[in-house]
């Protein structure tokens, strides 16, 4: 869906936005422009952007940490 008319910016493009760590509107506003042209989609847009960041956030904060294989010391990797 579009939302910004004036700078052709969609809900995808936000998405994308947050998924590549932007973190807030202002943010938002200064990479996609999205809002600064009539001012008609700014309350959709920062609700989109809101939405977009609340499943970031719920999606990133269940991940479990990697876990690290130990590797002993001296090993090189080659056959001794």
């Amino acid at each position: 869906m579009i939302v910004c008319i004036c700078h052709r910016v969609s809900d995808r493009d936000i998405d994308r936005a947050v998924r590549e760590g932007c973190a807030s509107f202002d943010q938002l506003q200064d990479d996609l422009r999205v809002g600064l042209g009539c001012g008609a989609c700014h309350e959709c847009a920062r609700d989109t952007f809101e939405a977009h960041s609340a499943q970031v956030s719920a999606s990133t904060s269940c991940v479990p940490a990697p876990r690290h294989r130990t590797i002993p010391i001296g090993w090189a990797g080659a056959p001794a």
